[in-house]
Parts: structure tokens; C-alpha cells; sequence
């Protein structure tokens, strides 16, 4: 390891309280995560509640099924072609009211999908949620890594990441409950109530966030002067390191190969989490041979809740570089295996095994995603961290577009009753996430990781 600068040798030393520094990172956990996992809550649910409305939608408004395909991915459109500027934008009007515009925004488009009458209309709403819902995930990611030191960052993403969860398993009953609830109302349909209400707590979730989130450490009212100092003060330390290996600039991480490089590792596990997730409720009611509704949104929490568990507590042990990596390299395998395994399931007709398989799919996928960002997290800083992570995120995000049209193209081109081969053609690109993620043993590490081991950290 080389040796430290002189300021970071002083900080590293003796100017960082170890008990000041703890006392502040829990301080910082206990008032900024709850906010920051209900937006990410409500943005997912948002994303995700039109697998509750597909069949409505043909009913109602002739929404085909193309166009709802290509509506579930058209988000992922708009969401790329925003989410860089919109990370630039946050790093600019600061992370408090950029996130809160981010969810008021997107909770008004939401509430217009129950006003949706056709195609056209179901497809333009969809871009447009991209659109307004682009830089949440990547500006919240740089957030925390200008909040929370590297050593428990991947434990402050695994919290973050449990909105997902948390959204499918009490978004799923809600979302059903939702349409329930509507239906026996008689002025309205039940899918136009779903989206409506869901679209409100978006609004009401930014409103929140005005108030409740703070930019940085040194302006938190929650820290007391020693606090401050000891969070500010080794945050600068890791700042120091990043600035010394990582990208200047928004360009230069543009062009940065380890940021396509990880780009391509998130763009493997979102085709993945979206091939899975939009037909989630459609393949649970098939194998519970029932209509989309309040019990089909049950067992479709089943998968959340063990992913739950193991997001969390994966995501905190994964603290050295070593675990990240061999941890990540097996989640990837687990993701691609079980995904493969929910297929034959259904071409075998064994519908508790499909639950088992797609459950396990989904614990593995959720539990790798905060060990994934806590790669790009410890070489980006600053600009280069606004640039870097908002294109990862963008690009990445393809994988949303494209698993839908993947899965559809991959059934129609070799059919059969369960639709097994769509499943299986999104689980070979976990492969390649899993080969791509043993491959960073051979980087060079990076120099806010080799603090992983400083004692200012150890808990």
C-alpha cells in the first residue's frame, strides 16, 4: 500500500474520533435511510404495478400486447436518455430538493395512468415516467457515497435495496387490493383507482423528502460538532483516495473503461430483475391457476420477503474486497441457475418447485445489487461520480427494455406452453455477470478499498 499523502496521514491518524465516526454513521442511518427507502419504495412501485393492469388494460382499452411489452420497456428509454444530466442536475441543486422534484414529478404522471385510453397513451405515459423518474436510483447511490464511508456503504445500499422488496411484497397485495377495492366501487375500474392512489404517495413521498433529507454532514442538525468532524474528516479521506485512481471530470468517466466495464455487469443483472419482476404476477397466477388479484398478490410477496433477508444480511457482511467479490461472483451463478430452474419447472409442470425457483432467483438478484455498486462507489468522487454512476445506472437499465422484447422474441420464435424458453434466455446473461464479476480479482484495487483494512473503520 502507498504511502498516504500528508493530510490523509494526519486524518487517518489521529484527527478521526473512531467513536465520533460510529456514532455519527448511525445517526446519519437512523434519519436519512427510512426517507430514502420510501421513495425508492414508491418509485419501484410506480415502475412495476402495470403486471397488475395488463389484463384489465386489453379489456378495457385494447391495450394489445405489444404495446404493453414495449411499454414496459419504453421507461427504460426515457430513464436513459435523463439519467446522466439529471445526476449532473442533483450534484448542482443538491440531493434534498432534486429527489424531492424527482418523485413529485413522477407521482403526477403515475396518477395519469388512470386516464389511460389507448396505445398510444399507455406507451407516451410510460416514456414519460422514465423521463421524470430518471436520476432517483443513481443520485441517491452517489448520496450515500458522499454520506457513508466504504466499509459500511454496501450496508447502507442493502438497506436502500430493500425498498424493492418491500414494494413487491406490500406493494403486491396493495396493488391487488387496490383493483379489488376499485372494482366494487362502480364509478371507476379498479386498475384507474391502483394507479391513481399509487401515483399520490409519490407526491406525498417528495413533499416528505424536502424536509427530511440533508445534503451533506457538515449541514446536518442531527450531528453534533465532533460528529460533523468525524464524518466529514473521513469522508475526505476517502475523497482523497478516489481523486488519486479514479476519472476527473464528467468526460473523462464517460470514457472511463471500468465504468463500462461494470455497465455491462449491471446491464446482465437487470435483464434479469425485469424479465422476472413484469411477469411476476401473470406467472404466479398461472401456476396458482387464478386471476390477478388479492391472492395472487400474496404468493407473489413470498420471493420478496426471503429476498429481503438476504439483502440485508449479505449486504452487511460484505465488507472486504474478497467477500464482494466471491459473494457477488456466486450470487450472479444462483441468479442465471434458479432462473433456468423456474423454466423447466414450468415446462415440467411443477408449480411449488417454480415458486421455490423463481423465490431463490429473486433473493439472489436483490442480495447482489448492493454488492455490484459498491465497485464503481470506491473509484468515482465528485463530478466523475454524477457522470459515472448516472451512465452505469442509465445504460444498465437497458436491461429493462430489452428483457421483455427478449423473452417475447424468444417465445415466439420457439413456443411452448410455459413460455420456457423467454425464461431461460434471461437467465444466460447472470452468466456473464457472474464471469465478469471474478474477473475484477485480476484489477488493480482500489485505494479508498484498500482502507477496507485502516482500524478507523472496524466495527
Amino acid at each position: 500500500m502507498s504511502a498516504p499523502a500528508p493530510s490523509e496521514r494526519t486524518l487517518t491518524a489521529s484527527s478521526i474520533d473512531d467513536a465520533k465516526l460510529k456514532s455519527a454513521i448511525s445517526k446519519a442511518a437512523r434519519h436519512l435511510m427510512p426517507m430514502l427507502v420510501i421513495l425508492y419504495f414508491v418509485a419501484f412501485l410506480d415502475r412495476t404495478n402495470v403486471g397488475f393492469a395488463q389484463a384489465a388494460l386489453k379489456a378495457d382499452r385494447g391495450v394489445s400486447d405489444a404495446a404493453f411489452a414495449l411499454g414496459a420497456g419504453i421507461f427504460f428509454i426515457g430513464y436513459a436518455i435523463f439519467e446522466v444530466p439529471s445526476n449532473l442536475l442533483l450534484k448542482r441543486f443538491g440531493a434534498r430538493f432534486w429527489l424531492a422534484r424527482i418523485s413529485i414529478t413522477w407521482g403526477i404522471v403515475a396518477a395519469a395512468f388512470a386516464f389511460t385510453s389507448n396505445d398510444v397513451m399507455f406507451n407516451v405515459l410510460r416514456f414519460l415516467l422514465g423521463v421524470t423518474e430518471a436520476g432517483l436510483f443513481p443520485g441517491v447511490i452517489m448520496f450515500l457515497s458522499e454520506w457513508f464511508p466504504n466499509k459500511v456503504r454496501v450496508q447502507m445500499f442493502a438497506i436502500f435495496y430493500l425498498a424493492q422488496p418491500f414494494s413487491q411484497m406490500i406493494g403486491a397485495p396493495m396493488s391487488g387490493g387496490l383493483i379489488s377495492f376499485g372494482d366494487s366501487l362502480g364509478f371507476a375500474r379498479g386498475w384507474q383507482v391502483m394507479f391513481f392512489g399509487e401515483g399520490i404517495l409519490a407526491i406525498l413521498a417528495g413533499i416528505a423528502a424536502l424536509f427530511l433529507l440533508t445534503n451533506s454532514p457538515a449541514k446536518a442538525k442531527f450531528l453534533d460538532d465532533d460528529e460533523k468532524l468525524a464524518l466529514s474528516n473521513a469522508m475526505a479521506v476517502e475523497d482523497h483516495a478516489r481523486n488519486q485512481d479514479g476519472p476527473k471530470g464528467i468526460w473523462a468517466a464517460m470514457a472511463n473503461w471500468k465504468v463500462w466495464y461494470f455497465t455491462v455487469i449491471y446491464f446482465a443483472l437487470q435483464i434479469a430483475v425485469y424479465g422476472t419482476t413484469f411477469y411476476l404476477p401473470q406467472e404466479v397466477a398461472g401456476l396458482l391457476g387464478k386471476k390477478v388479484g388479492w391472492e395472487v398478490g400474496l404468493v407473489s410477496a413470498i420471493p420478496w420477503l426471503v429476498g429481503l433477508f438476504a439483502c440485508y444480511f449479505l449486504g452487511r457482511a460484505a465488507h472486504t474486497v474478497a467477500r464482494r467479490r466471491n459473494w457477488g461472483t456466486l450470487l450472479y451463478i444462483g441468479t442465471g441457475l434458479f432462473i433456468v430452474g423456474s423454466a423447466w419447472a414450468g415446462m415440467t409442470n411443477q408449480p411449488l418447485l417454480g415458486i421455490v425457483f423463481i423465490t431463490l432467483a429473486v433473493a439472489s438478484f436483490l442480495a447482489v445489487g448492493p454488492i455490484t455498486w459498491a465497485y464503481p462507489t470506491s473509484f468515482l468522487t465528485g463530478a466523475a461520480a454524477a457522470a459515472g454512476i448516472g451512465l452505469i445506472n442509465s445504460l444498465g437499465n437497458l436491461g429493462g427494455f430489452v428483457a421483455p422484447l427478449m423473452r417475447t422474441a424468444f417465445n415466439s420464435a420457439m413456443p411452448t406452453t410455459s413460455g420456457a424458453w423467454g425464461v431461460i434466455s434471461l437467465g444466460v446473461f447472470a452468466f456473464l455477470g457472474a464471469l465478469m464479476m471474478f474477473l475484477t480479482k485480476f484489477f488493480r484495487t482500489a485505494k479508498s478499498d484498500e482502507l477496507l483494512d485502516e482500524p478507523v473503520m472496524h466495527h
